[in-house]
């Protein structure tokens, strides 16, 4: 396998999920929410079992674009999920969010595991996550077979994507600006650390760390979020350690330290990211179209993220103008975050006073 394509195997699960999260609330307003995730959850479950039998370059590629397009379609309409079952759902985002995280650790710390227990075969030991969405099949089917009450279709038809509103705009650039830091750091940490000098093994284990850390912290923030509302300290608190451990690459500073500050600050912005929508809506159906708005252009921010980053290293042989560049769009984050809470302090302001007017 080239680079080309293993470059392939990772963004265009991401571009998929990016072109196809605004598709999804098309499809849910044809056939219903559930249904859609479950119509979705075959769908990447096919995909993933297709890997035992597709061992060219080509399957492999042709695997990840149709699971990231059931991810893209599904992921939206989970957020709309949680506000029509749980409204108060910055619990369930805690679960929801680390969940996420934790999936993608383990099936990263057991690939290698799996291989030799598995006769070393790639194909079984990728295929072999496919009974993970039987499990979720098994789960979502009860679910899925119930008819959708008239009034939810009803109102799903009211809403479609928010293009004309100017807080959506500014979610879906937060969520733009977070997922390409966050994927160029996942793709790109451990050759960063391997440029510093460290073995391969290490720069492994700084990216693991990377990835834990976000595990409790994903599970944290929208707890605390929701027990102390100012959600613009905790996105402005994350991004600012966020920008710690770029400024400490920056300077050479630990990388393992610098891995620490990264994962706090990724782990509690991608949290935050999906919870905003439920936030700033009140229907499940106006939710999921937020949610589409936001991941679709934020994912396709996300995908790329990480070619530049490869091509800016090929151009210059440095890291250092990339992780300047990144430490930037974190500096613009933030100023979009301010964007978002002032917004939300003239909201809340606005309907205090009609409230008082009323009264």
């Amino acid at each position: 396998m080239n680079g080309m394509t293993a470059s392939l195997l990772t963004t265009l699960p991401v571009l998929c999920m990016g072109i196809f999260a605004p598709v999804a609330v098309q499809i849910s307003r044809r056939f219903g929410l559930e249904r859609t995730i479950f119509g979705s959850l075959v769908l990447i479950g096919a995909a993933t079992a297709a890997r035992g039998v597709l061992a060219s370059s080509s399957g492999l590629i042709l695997t990840a674009l149709l699971s990231g397009v059931g991810i893209g379609i599904a992921g939206p309409l989970l957020s709309g999920f949680i506000k029509q079952y749980f409204p108060k759902g910055s619990a369930l985002v805690s679960v929801y969010s680390a969940s996420l995280v934790f999936g993608a650790s383990l099936a990263a710390g057991l690939s290698v595991p799996l291989y030799n227990w598995l006769g070393g075969s790639w194909q079984n030991s990728l295929a072999v996550w496919s009974l993970l969405s039987i499990a979720a099949l098994a789960s979502w089917w009860k679910i899925a077979v119930r008819p959708a009450p008239p009034q939810t279709r009803e109102r799903a038809a009211q809403y479609k994507l928010p293009v004309a509103n100017s807080r959506a705009w500014l979610l879906t650039l937060f969520f733009g600006l977070m997922a390409s830091v966050f994927y160029s750091l996942t793709a790109w940490l451990a050759p960063m650390a391997e440029s510093m000098g460290y073995t391969q093994q290490e720069a492994g284990m700084i990216l693991t760390l990377f990835t834990l850390i976000q595990i409790p912290v994903s599970i944290a923030i929208p707890v605390l979020v929701a027990k102390f509302q100012r959600r613009t300290f905790w996105l402005v608190l994350c991004s600012v350690f966020e920008l710690s451990g770029m400024l400490l690459l920056l300077s050479s500073g630990s990388p393992l330290f610098s891995a620490l500050l990264l994962g706090i600050g990724a782990g509690g912005l991608f949290p935050l990211a999906l919870l905003l929508p439920l936030l700033e809506t009140k229907q499940p159906e106006e939710v999921s179209s937020w949610s589409a708005m936001n991941q679709g252009g934020g994912y396709i921010l996300g995908a790329l993220g990480p070619l530049a980053i490869g091509q800016i290293y090929d151009g210059s042989g440095s890291f250092q103008p990339a992780l300047i560049l990144m430490s930037v769009a974190i500096v613009l984050m933030i100023v979009v975050q301010l964007w978002i809470g002032r917004g939300a302090r003239q909201a809340a302001a606005a309907v205090k006073t009609a409230a008082g007017a009323e009264c």
